[in-house]
């Protein structure tokens, strides 16, 4: 049966800006820098030209390293993301603006202070991307150290969300300020908020993470959670999965927008796309980051190793501290077993190996193909929308505005306009209910 046009669900579309990661082609000529505002306000006024739902910003507390060595993708520098989107307020009008923030290393006032003087300045357009890190080695950075166990990171940032929501709410809605008071197991603060309500009531939060402690804790706390995977089938079971833990909550379904990262790559023909997403999965994992990638899972230097040559035949060491400041991947054993395995059944090397291995979903295809492949995962319930992630700073988002975002309109499952002013009203989500 062939949907109206009239009937489809919207698509959601986020802009994520491309920069310390495995993701950026830095050798591209038109690469430019991820610390100028320049490069900020260029993808900013690009998503919203295509009517994007909001910016988002990743954030880390510490450069990484890799053997003793800062990493070589971090020494371009981490600019801090509210910082960056206050400024960005005064260069958009209806973008919204989504800061990644540590509920680990911040505290609940200072935090909610910032969020809602952005959601004030940019007249209701702030969002909070909540993380969490029982990571020792940024916890240097900060008095508490690493203290924070593992298993404690969401029963402090949940905590931390709820705390944060009591000290929005602790104006009321016409404009008078009431004092506060919270007691927890984390947080034991009191005293009187400086900021008034936002336009939006509340800045939208976001989550992103796909364990069953993340899932969980977006159907609690969050709009919209940040996640990934890699096919349609992958999609549907993760997004009725999430869903389904809404009403444990008294949420419906509508109150969280599954939004996972991807890439796109565009061509005029279908070999064209895929001859291109090769060669920027070629500049992606050079052979030196082809072994970092290998040391990185085997916890082992394996510099000596031919990057064109056959995956190393030794177990993983778990835990070695050879990389600091990473998100761990997962089990070493499983992981080094499966890309055996990719080696073994496909031949492979270990560059071509990590390419393979390694890739984030892609909308790979002419733009015809590609508007058609993000319809089909909206309207069969594989996701609400994505956070497009460009490999180039900053135009990479150009082309998919320029000739996808038109096709999504002719289908009827993009907007032609802004509807409202608020991040939640172009998201579609319920204004929050006061709670004072």
């Amino acid at each position: 049966m062939t949907v109206r046009p009239s009937a489809r669900r919207q698509i959601h579309l986020a802009a994520h800006f491309p920069g310390v990661n495995n993701t950026t082609v830095w050798a591209d000529p038109r690469s430019r820098s991820q610390i100028d505002f320049s490069s900020f306000e260029h993808l900013a006024r690009t998503a919203e030209r295509g009517l994007f739902d909001f910016f988002f910003l990743a954030e880390g507390l510490r450069l990484r390293e890799h053997k003793g060595r800062v990493h070589d993708l971090d020494v371009v520098g981490r600019p801090e993301s509210l910082t960056v989107l206050n400024a960005l307020a005064g260069v958009t009008e209806r973008l919204g603006l989504a800061a990644t923030v540590n509920a680990t290393f911040n505290e609940p006032y200072e935090l909610a202070r910032r969020l809602a003087t952005l959601d004030h300045l940019s007249g209701g357009r702030a969002a909070w991307n909540v993380v969490t890190s029982s990571d020792a080695f940024t916890g240097e950075n900060f008095r508490r150290g690493g203290y924070l166990d593992r298993a404690e990171r969401y029963t402090r940032a949940a905590e931390f969300v709820a705390t944060a929501r009591e000290l929005w709410d602790s104006w009321t809605p016409d404009g008078v300020p009431r004092p506060f008071a919270h007691r927890g197991r984390h947080f034991d603060i009191a005293g009187e908020f400086t900021v008034p309500r936002s336009p939006q009531g509340h800045p939208v939060v976001i989550q992103a993470g796909d364990s069953p402690e993340g899932r969980e804790f977006a159907a609690s706390a969050a709009d919209v959670i940040f996640t990934r995977h890699g096919t349609l089938e992958a999609g549907r079971a993760f997004y009725a999965d999430v869903k389904g833990r809404l009403a444990g909550y008294g949420r419906a379904p509508e109150d969280l927008k599954i939004m996972p990262g991807v890439t796109v790559v565009l061509g005029d023909t279908a070999a064209e796309a895929q001859e291109k997403a090769a060669e920027i999965r070629r500049l992606q994992v050079s052979p030196q980051n082809a072994i970092l990638a290998l040391e990185q899972i085997w916890g082992v230097d394996l510099s000596s190793y031919d990057p064109d040559g056959p995956l190393p035949d030794i177990d993983p060491v778990p835990d070695s501290g050879l990389t600091q400041g990473r998100t761990r991947l997962g089990d070493p054993f499983a992981i080094a077993a499966r890309w055996r395995a990719l080696s073994r059944q496909k031949g492979l090397s270990i560059r071509e190996t990590v390419i393979e291995a390694t890739g984030r979903q892609s909308f790979i295809g002419t733009p015809e193909a590609v508007a058609a492949d993000l319809d089909e995962f909206v309207q069969t319930d594989a996701a609400d929308g994505f956070i497009l992630v460009p490999h180039l700073t900053p135009g990479g988002l150009d082309e998919f505005v320029d000739r996808v975002v038109p096709l999504l309109q002719e289908r009827g499952a993009f907007r032609t306009e802004y509807g409202g002013t608020t991040l939640r009203s172009h998201l579609g989500l319920p204004d929050p209910v006061w709670k004072g």
